[in-house]
């Protein structure tokens, strides 16, 4: 069975790191957990870390998860970090202190949730800037936020938006002193204040420590420099930050020397990858043991630089060796580093093992 290791130590480091520089820069900021999926064993270590306490909240996108970091620690505030569906509304206000939204007729139902529970529901109201992800139209602002403030059984605490998850729009300062700009236009109106402007993420770091970021943007959801110590601005490391935070570890199961061009009528049945770009007659293949269905062999990254991914299946992946310069016989390891969405695939991976390493 492939081994994803997890290397706690690193990132132990790298959330201290990141928490340092929120608290030098006096910004508030989430850890947003979801590349961990329902791993209780690795939620466990990381949420009693005490840079981890101080954390505004926890970060997550499904409710179950939700649920499990109460039940590991109910005084840590949870924070869902998608809008959520309309009949997931009773679970999303019994298990997340604050979510965002993007939807008065989702936001009614969590306001007739929270008022069946006898709770006030916090919510940040997402914007949309660009994306083409969740958030309101900034035309229709001040009418959105008049409707929901006067959901009794919700309290507004902030705005925010998205930026660089779906289309990858980079944050700029233009765009976020928008944000900044459309919060003091809300609070100017209504008389209300706004606790949170929450436009930042692991994408936006560079532009803080750059001092490029508007002053008025305050809160930070970080996932992805956190657990692997790089920025999607430019999946380069930042301040620092462990990169060596997760390895996969694939065992060979097969290793011959063999034709890289098939044998037959090829048909629609395949249902993996091949790698078109290989282009020799014949190479060593490594056959090891997981497949599509466990990981995206693009979000790989081969420690050793002769070994090129070939092709899959649902549970099996080819890995071209050229020569095999390196000796690989059957029995032994190929080792990889992950980008982010790797890890997110690997850890919600039934059949790949999960093992925490202390260095």
């Amino acid at each position: 069975m492939a081994t994803l290791r997890i290397h706690l130590q690193r990132i132990v480091e790298n959330i201290e790191k990141i928490d340092h520089l929120m608290q030098e820069n006096g910004k508030t900021w989430s850890l947003v957990v979801k590349v961990l999926g329902q791993n209780e064993a690795i939620l466990k270590e990381i949420l009693r870390l005490p840079a981890v306490q101080r954390t505004h909240s926890i970060g997550v996108s499904q409710w179950r998860v939700l649920k499990l970091i109460k039940e590991i620690d109910p005084q840590l505030r949870t924070l869902y970090i998608k809008p959520p569906s309309m009949r997931n509304a009773q679970n999303v206000v019994r298990y997340a202190d604050i979510s965002f939204n993007s939807s008065f007729l989702t936001l009614q139902a969590l306001d007739a949730a929270a008022r069946k529970q006898g709770k006030l529901h916090n919510v940040i109201i997402m914007i949309e800037m660009g994306e083409l992800r969740e958030g309101i139209h900034r035309e229709g602002l001040l009418d959105f936020y008049r409707k929901v403030f006067e959901l009794d059984n919700i309290e507004v605490i902030g705005l925010g938006t998205n930026l660089g998850c779906m289309m990858g729009i980079q944050p700029t300062y233009d765009k976020l002193l928008q944000l900044v700009l459309y919060q003091q236009l809300i609070e100017a109106t209504f008389q209300r204040r706004l606790e949170l402007v929450s436009g930042a993420s692991s994408i936006t770091l560079p532009m803080l420590s750059d001092g490029k970021l508007p002053a008025g943007v305050n809160h930070f959801r970080i996932g992805e420099a956190a657990f692997l110590g790089t920025s999607p601005l430019n999946d380069k490391p930042f301040l620092e930050l462990r990169t060596d935070t997760f390895t996969l570890d694939a065992n060979i199961v097969e290793l011959y020397r063999k034709s890289n061009i098939p044998d037959g009528t090829i048909t629609d049945s395949g249902v993996g990858e091949v790698n078109s770009a290989i282009n020799r007659e014949e190479s060593v293949h490594a056959l090891v043991d997981f497949g599509a269905l466990d990981v995206d062999p693009r979000k790989l990254i081969a420690k050793d630089k002769s070994v090129h991914f070939f092709g899959n299946s649902s549970d099996l992946t080819v890995f071209d060796l050229g020569e095999n310069p390196s000796h690989y016989e059957t029995g032994d390891v190929l080792k990889f580093r992950l980008r982010y969405m790797a890890v997110a695939q690997l850890m919600n991976a039934t059949f790949v093992e999960k093992s925490i390493v202390d260095n």
